[in-house]
């Protein structure tokens, strides 16, 4: 195209307009529609272009197709959901997310130029949610806990308190992958990326966030060396053990905070109770609609109908933007159970088999970025669910590593940044 020499930019777009704050107009609406949100479709608009004016349009990457059992899957569900027309705006959403946005990212992004931009973008995004994440945590501007306005939370707010742990995990990794990847300055300038971003997500106090991360670090650090990986385990699990021996009896907000994690199981506080109960409600509807499930977008409609008494009627959020709300709990902040409830096993197996084949296409192929993404994401699906304005984030990350996975020659891209130190196969 030629009035677009690097389509790859509007992907980058979307990326950094989801840093734009949603504002106040947006809250009580029932269908949110965000700057990135238009960039996403423009995103798509470009990528069909790109494929109706290219003569090889018809020679997509056969690996593509690991993304059409779950816009079939999802499909299905709608066609046998027992409310259609309730169930096609979640549809839509499904497949935007795991379908279209990283179809179009994989179009846009042809060479490591591209997924410098695309990954860049990612970081640059990480950095600005970082820093005001950091300013809000200092300054006691940030969401509400345990009465103090201390959490970082970024642009996104109380109201998507994880957004900011997922976007500035999302770029750790990737300066991480990129750290392990080049050598001498640029090395050490990652490295020390990768390490300040881990102040603003420390400060986010998402458990789930630090355990993902450290999932991802680890299969990164053991895909480029074992001896490696190996060290940094025990370094690490040495630091854990003194660090919760330190904090855990302090009276600091974040020592408090990772205390809690190891009592998550045998004494869970009220955030991780109403996650357990709504973890069960989903269950609950997968049984009585085992294979399709309730319908796309319908958990939140049923939730009551099978959820225990015991379950919160909502969650406590605030912040200086917002003030004091009560959210509702709509979803079990689970992928996975979320899918099985609304998609049945039919939905929860295709997207396992498109996450899977990709996370295993990734490590067989060295690509050490990509697996770390891929794992972040697998165990992020543990504790979260999609909605908000990262979730477009997420998308375009899965279409840079669903770009890396499907390219069948040439050199990795960005010196290893999405390759790490492996080629393709």
């Amino acid at each position: 195209m030629g009035a677009l020499p690097r389509p790859s930019l509007v992907a980058a777009a979307t990326v950094l307009l989801t840093c734009l704050p949603a504002g106040l107009d947006g809250l009580t609406a029932q269908v949110r529609v965000t700057a990135a949100d238009i960039a996403s479709v423009a995103l798509a608009a470009v990528a069909l272009a790109l494929l109706v004016a290219s003569p090889r349009a018809a020679e997509l990457p056969a690996r593509a197709l690991v993304l059409a059992p779950v816009a079939g899957a999802a499909a299905i569900a709608v066609l046998a959901s027992p409310d259609v027309l309730a169930s096609v705006p979640g549809y839509l959403r499904y497949v935007q997310v795991f379908v279209i946005v990283p179809l179009a990212v994989m179009v846009t992004v042809r060479d490591r130029a591209d997924s410098l931009i695309v990954g860049g973008a990612v970081v640059g995004a990480a950095a600005v949610q970082g820093v005001v994440g950091c300013v809000q945590a200092f300054t006691g501007t940030g969401a509400s806990y345990a009465g103090e306005r201390v959490r970082a939370v970024g642009t996104f707010g109380a109201l998507d308190v994880m957004g900011m742990a997922s976007v500035v995990s999302f770029g750790a990794i990737i300066l991480l992958g990129v750290g392990l990847g080049v050598r001498g300055r640029w090395r050490a300038a990652a490295l020390g990326g990768a390490a300040l971003l881990c102040v603003p997500l420390a400060l986010s106090l998402s458990r789930g966030a630090w355990l993902a991360l450290l999932c991802a670090a680890l299969v990164m650090l053991f895909m480029r060396s074992r001896v490696l990986g190996a060290r940094v385990l025990l370094a690490g699990a040495a630091a854990g053990t003194v660090l919760v021996a330190g904090l855990g009896t302090g009276s600091d907000v974040l020592g408090r905070r990772v205390a809690s994690m190891a009592s998550a199981v045998t004494q869970p506080d009220q955030s991780l109770s109403d996650r357990y109960t709504l973890w069960r409600t989903a269950a609950g509807m997968w049984l009585d609609h085992p294979l399709t499930g309730v319908g796309p977008r319908r958990f939140a409609e049923l939730r009551d109908t099978y959820a225990p008494i015991e379950l919160s009627s909502g969650s406590d959020t605030d912040d200086p933007v917002h003030g004091f709300q009560r959210q509702p709990l709509l979803s079990p902040h689970n992928m996975y159970l979320l899918t099985l409830s609304e998609q049945g096993l039919l939905g929860l197996a295709a997207l396992g088999l498109c996450l899977g084949a990709m996370a295993w296409w990734a490590v067989r192929g060295g690509a050490v970025i990509a697996a770390g993404l891929l794992t972040w994401q697998l165990a992020d699906f543990v504790y979260g669910d999609i909605g908000g304005p990262p979730t477009l984030v997420m998308s375009v990350v899965l279409g840079l590593v669903l770009a890396r996975v499907t390219r069948r020659a040439g050199p990795p891209p960005v010196t290893g940044a999405l390759a790490g130190r492996g080629g393709t196969r």
